[in-house]
């Protein structure tokens, strides 16, 4: 007999009927619509039970959060430019006049081009040199022999 002329049960049903059967796919989709639903009405539940007791283990907030003080506001300088000259002032005239720092130990401040004049003249201290030793005969390190045995 040759099957090529006879007409199949799926072409007369208008859908594959080995394959999956509508029974069953309707079936899947309630059960899997049921617990999408048990899943949504649990976790509701979960977040209901976990706000009452977070909020009744909380302590009550101070009377003292509720005042409508504002906050304060950062503190700028209303004249910054008066402000940066009154500054500069002070700072010249702690430079150009003589005022005691400590009078018990002698301690003096005096204007800058005072202190360089003084240092003009008097020259920068230095230390005091060894007793009855020039520069030639003090004892020469490692370094000042080496360079003392490339001259000769």
């Amino acid at each position: 007999m040759d099957q090529s002329n006879v007409p199949s049960k799926t072409a007369e049903a208008g859908h594959e009927l080995s394959d999956l059967s509508a029974k069953n796919v309707a079936l899947f989709g309630i059960i899997l619509a049921v617990i999408i639903v048990a899943a949504v009405l649990v976790t509701a539940a979960l977040f209901r039970h976990f706000y009452t007791v977070e909020t009744t283990s909380q302590v009550a907030p101070s009377p003292l959060s509720y005042s409508r003080e504002p906050t304060p506001g950062p503190k700028l300088s209303v004249n910054p430019g008066q402000d940066l000259q009154t500054m500069r002032a002070a700072e010249d005239a702690a430079l150009k006049s003589y005022e005691w720092v400590d009078r018990e130990k002698g301690i003096v401040r005096i204007p800058v081009s005072r202190a360089l004049e003084i240092l003009a003249r008097k020259g920068l201290p230095a230390r005091p040199q060894e007793s009855g030793k020039t520069i030639e005969e003090k004892p020469q390190g490692r370094r000042n022999k080496a360079a003392q045995g490339n001259q000769r």
